[in-house]
């Protein structure tokens, strides 16, 4: 049976969307802000030098180069001020959830309210720079390195990392007021815009390869056709649902008696988001980056690494098929799906699932389930982050739109728009109530008559 909440977001209507004041005005600020961040991609780094970098950007565009670019909106291949983008933001904010689910003092604070949300917040941003210096700085000496710069020395590495780590802190303090004032959640739609803005110019050269003979017609048909798909079975994916019946005893208060009822506790089959397959990406993108700016100067050890571990590799495709699943369960069961927790909160409400006693066994029943649940969800996070990996080693496909990005790019258009409708939502509640067939509404109430007093 179809529930009153979805009969009103089934009658919400797009036309009031220039009626609702506080929705326009909150997406307005959100693409000025998305304006700001794609202006600073095309502010250059000082002391770079750009015909040196366009040139050298051009041998790696079909390459890592391309993917890096493309995660960072175009800056690194023009190593603007958002050349980090905000990966090591993402990074720290992992780090710290993790943390945060293994260290008591940590979980106490994540229990104390808005007063330890701040403190987390803090240790966040704290984290973000440290990880920022250290990538600026591998950044800055991988360009010296690699001939890309016009004065190098000290001067040029000091002025590289405050450029790069202060690019990256004003990218955290915009999505931070995105999330705030704006629509959608602030960070995800940094990202999601910086993998959108480079499509179309990756686009354009694919199709250019495909005119100009080196890729052939059917490779392009079945690119396009591939990408389709995974986007519709990503969507499909991202809204399964394994829902577990759970039952409310009938309860009285005071004089009032209340009848048990029933609900469900949905389980979605990617409870991990896309947070795996960015870990999995950051660790197996370490290397090739190092390796790309340092040219020649490649040491034995990390030739040894690249030839094993090098983009369509096997060992590459292995390893990332492992981390993938490994971050999928560990992140899950650390942080976004706690069993035992999820359990004490239904003995606390005096819900339980039926025949299975509360407590314990409710939490092993909860952590059987997920787990049969998660070998389906990184199964499929591996099967749509693995065989883009594999078309584009073995057809050389010219640009990068692999499973990380579409699942990104799904993850928050589905979650930007189901906030606008929300907002709509609100902003016609008291219409839609009346449009929506609740339960009771079109029928007569009829008022029995008190019996006449003789």
């Amino acid at each position: 049976m179809v529930s009153a909440a979805e009969q009103m977001a089934a009658n919400t209507s797009w036309a009031a969307l220039g009626k609702a004041t506080d929705l326009r005005n909150r997406i307005f600020f959100t693409l000025g802000l998305l304006i700001v961040y794609r202006l600073g991609t095309f502010i250059p780094v000082p002391g770079i030098d750009g015909a040196s970098l366009r040139e050298f950007m051009e041998g790696a565009a079909t390459g890592i180069g391309g993917i890096l670019s493309m995660f960072t909106g175009g800056a690194l291949g023009r190593m603007g001020i958002f050349a980090l983008g905000i990966m090591p933001y993402i990074s720290a904010s992992i780090i710290v959830q993790l943390l945060t689910s293994m260290v008591p003092k940590l979980e106490q604070l994540k229990k104390e309210g808005e007063q330890g949300r701040k403190k987390i917040n803090q240790y966040t941003r704290y984290g973000t720079v440290f990880l920022a210096t250290l990538q600026a700085y591998g950044l800055a000496a991988s360009l010296e390195a690699g001939d890309l710069v016009t004065d190098p020395g000290l001067f040029f590495r000091a002025s590289c990392v405050i450029t790069l780590v202060g690019g990256t802190m004003f990218l955290m303090w915009l999505g931070e007021q995105i999330t705030a004032r704006g629509i959608g959640n602030g960070i995800s739609l940094i990202i999601f815009v910086g993998i959108v803005a480079e499509i179309p110019a990756a686009m354009a050269q694919f199709f250019s390869q495909g005119r100009s003979g080196a890729i052939s017609p059917a490779v392009i048909i079945g690119v396009i056709v591939m990408v389709i798909v995974t986007i519709a079975f990503v969507v499909f994916m991202e809204r399964a649902l394994r829902k577990i019946h759970i039952q409310y005893p009938r309860r009285q208060a005071g004089m009032k008696v209340y009848e048990g009822g029933s609900s469900s506790l949905p389980v979605k089959v990617n409870p991990a988001g896309v947070i795996p397959a960015i870990f999995a990406s950051s660790l197996l993108l370490l290397p090739a980056t190092i390796s790309t700016f340092s040219g020649a100067d490649t040491g034995p050890v990390m030739s040894t690494i690249m030839a094993y571990f090098g983009p369509g590799q096997p060992l590459y495709l292995l390893f990332f098929v492992v981390m993938i699943v490994f971050f999928s369960y560990f992140y899950t069961f650390n942080v976004s799906f706690k069993p035992d927790e999820v359990a004490e909160n239904l003995k606390n409400q005096n819900g339980f699932v039926p025949g299975i006693r509360p407590g314990k066994k409710t939490a092993e029943y909860l952590e059987y389930v997920v787990s049969r649940v998660l070998a389906l969800g990184s199964a499929y996070l591996a099967a749509v982050c693995l065989l883009p990996e594999i078309l584009r080693a073995e057809l050389a496909v010219p640009f990068y739109f692999g499973g990380t990005s579409v699942l990104i790019v799904v993850s928050v258009t589905m979650d930007t728009i189901q906030q606008v409708q929300s907002h709509l939502l609100a902003h016609q509640y008291e219409g839609l109530i009346e449009k929506s067939q609740l339960r009771g509404k079109g029928k007569k109430r009829t008022t029995r008559k008190a019996p006449a007093r003789r």
